[in-house]
């Protein structure tokens, strides 16, 4: 008897149409060179396919909430990010530039993890003794911890059968292949297939999916960005020009988007780092230089102390630039235009150059303020005083507009000995004397003795008289 073929078809990798034959152009969405050869499905009686089973359904009031519950992975900084702890049942992404990390921290909380069972890795990079050594290295106990080497997701799935792990960590999601999605590995394809089985069987055994990938020059993650949207977090990994590494989610079903995790890359791994106040701030004697603003800003429910650092030359072409790669380069223009029109400062003829000391990425809009301080002062050569902490955003109208948990905010300034904390007035006209009190300061009252001196601005003009003790422009910088 003869053995009937795969039927084989071509399927776009940018649509999904699918063709009998190799086609230069996509009929469906008109793409070049992506149709690649697949193996047909098969379906209903003809195909030979397996019959679907009906799905079951039950009352929303009969699910056991703790079905959805946490477990920790043992690294605090982690489990802030994911929104406090890793959620059964949850896939997530983890991408990032090539030897930033993942590895090493996906073998740490596979170590780490506060998990009964046992936890499956999945190296299709690396071989059983190179990772072996890296966990002696790290002095991680790896009784629990399964080793499978391949890519192939067949033998992944025997496997996971065989081990039914209660973690599973995937390194990296582009090694992953099968013949059913393509004779090609590392395909868009091949991705998207094997990463959705490895999704499925974890959902179905209450485990966890932990996904390596990596990222373009853009610092996107390479691969389909419906990628992204089937797992239920994406976390990137970021480094700055040291050993820091900032761990921060794009998306968080389970979670806030907005908290980050911060390490530091040292012999024995990545190292936590529990209390970042002072990573940001430079050290110095004496008055500060022109250019130099300190913010007070949040990263989740952290509040932080970072140095803003500006520069303002004349313009070397016809048209001006801004080169911010810390700071969002629009949010700078947007600032930088607002001094020119509210306080007659010219900064349309001058590159601006702005940077973050210890490299951290700031999004919050709390950083304006001290950023239109920074660059007021790089432009008129004129320093900020010393031990003044700014925060506050600015709408285009020039008003300054207070920040979320400001409170928290000052209590970070008097930690770190800022005996000065600028910032706008509150709604209901200044800080309610409870939330200065609970802050350690005192308002309008020198700091010394564990108070802090709070000073309340309405718009831009009131923020630049305070901080210079001067008129906001003289006519000679104006011209």
């Amino acid at each position: 008897m003869i053995k009937k073929q795969k039927r084989a078809v071509f399927r776009c990798s940018a649509c999904g149409h699918e063709e009998p034959k190799w086609l230069g152009r996509c009929p469906a969405c008109s793409e070049w060179n992506t149709l690649d050869e697949t193996a047909a499905a098969g379906g209903g009686k003809s195909g030979g396919g397996k019959i679907p089973q009906a799905a079951l359904s039950l009352p929303l009031s009969s699910v056991d909430p703790l079905a959805g519950s946490r477990v920790s992975s043992g690294i605090p900084e982690l489990d802030r990010v994911l929104g406090g702890g890793i959620m059964t049942r949850s896939a997530i992404l983890v991408g990032g530039e090539p030897g930033i990390g993942k590895s090493t921290l996906l073998l740490q909380a596979a170590g780490a993890a506060r998990t009964k069972g046992r936890i499956l890795y999945i190296s299709g990079e690396e071989s059983a003794g190179q990772v072996r050594m890296r966990s002696d290295r790290l002095g991680i106990q790896g009784d629990r911890i399964e080793m499978c080497c391949t890519g192939r997701l067949e033998t992944i799935e025997s496997a996971l059968e065989a081990v039914k792990p209660v973690m599973v960590i995937a390194d990296s999601a582009q090694t992953l292949h099968t013949d059913e999605a393509g004779l090609v590995p590392g395909t868009i394809n091949q991705m998207k297939y094997c990463a959705f089985s490895l999704i499925s069987w974890v959902k179905e055994h209450d485990a966890a999916l932990f996904l390596s990938a990596h990222v373009t020059k853009e610092g996107l993650i390479s691969g389909p960005k419906t990628l992204e949207h089937m797992v239920d977090t994406v976390l990137y990994f970021e480094q700055n020009d040291g050993d820091c590494r900032f761990l921060r989610a794009a998306k968080n079903r389970f979670g806030s988007v907005d908290e980050i995790g911060i390490f530091t890359m040292g012999d024995q791994g990545l190292v936590m780092v529990e209390d970042p106040s002072l990573l940001f701030l430079v050290h110095r004697e004496g008055e500060l230089p022109p250019g130099v603003a300190t913010a007070a800003v949040l990263e989740g429910t952290r509040s932080l102390l970072v140095e803003i650092q500006a520069l303002t030359v004349p313009a070397k072409g016809a048209v001006s630039r801004v080169f911010s790669d810390r700071v969002d380069s629009a949010r700078v223009s947007r600032v930088a235009a607002i001094i020119e029109k509210h306080l007659g400062l010219r900064l349309s003829d001058q590159d601006i150059y702005i940077n973050v000391a210890g490299g951290i990425r700031i999004t919050e809009v709390g950083v304006e303020l001290a950023l239109a301080g920074a660059l007021y002062s790089a432009r008129v050569g004129v320093p900020l005083p010393a031990g003044t902490a700014i925060t506050g955003e600015l709408s285009l109208a020039g008003e300054a507009r207070p920040p979320r948990r400001l409170p928290s905010r000052i209590k970070t300034s008097l930690s770190l000995g800022f005996d000065t904390f600028l910032c706008p007035q509150s709604p209901a006209g200044n800080l309610k004397d409870r939330e200065v009190q609970d802050a350690g300061g005192a308002r309008e009252q020198q700091g010394t003795g564990g108070a802090v001196k709070i000073r309340e601005v309405r718009d831009i003009k009131a923020a630049v008289a305070a901080l210079f003790q001067q008129n906001p422009i003289s006519e000679k910088i104006k011209k």
